[in-house]
């Protein structure tokens, strides 16, 4: 069965492709999460600020992308974005403090 995700592609007020995520990325539609990614063509910020929850399968895709990718976090996904060590490959935004615990 797969996990609820919501995928919409959106545009800053700057002008930047972005990519809004809403619900949880895991094994079971972290494929689309890809798809969408790699539809999207250039930089791109992926705001993951309504995903409650992100697995290992999640995290690849975003590991994958990291080069042309900047990430919005809500604090749910600060200490799995800092201890997988993403936030040192990408820009992120949401992080409180350098290890990602808001303290």
């Amino acid at each position: 069965m797969t996990t609820p995700l919501t995928l919409t592609p959106d545009r800053n007020p700057d002008g930047a492709t972005v990519l809004k995520a809403a619900g949880e990325i895991d094994m079971s539609n972290s494929e689309a999460l890809a798809a969408a990614l790699d539809d999207l063509p250039g930089r791109l910020v992926v705001d993951l600020a309504e995903v409650d929850y992100l697995d290992s399968a999640g995290l690849s895709v975003l590991f994958a992308r990291a080069e042309r990718l900047e990430i919005v976090i809500n604090p749910l996904l600060a200490s799995v974005v800092t201890y997988s060590g993403l936030a040192t490959m990408t820009t992120v935004h949401g992080l409180d403090s350098p290890d990602g615990t808001g303290g």
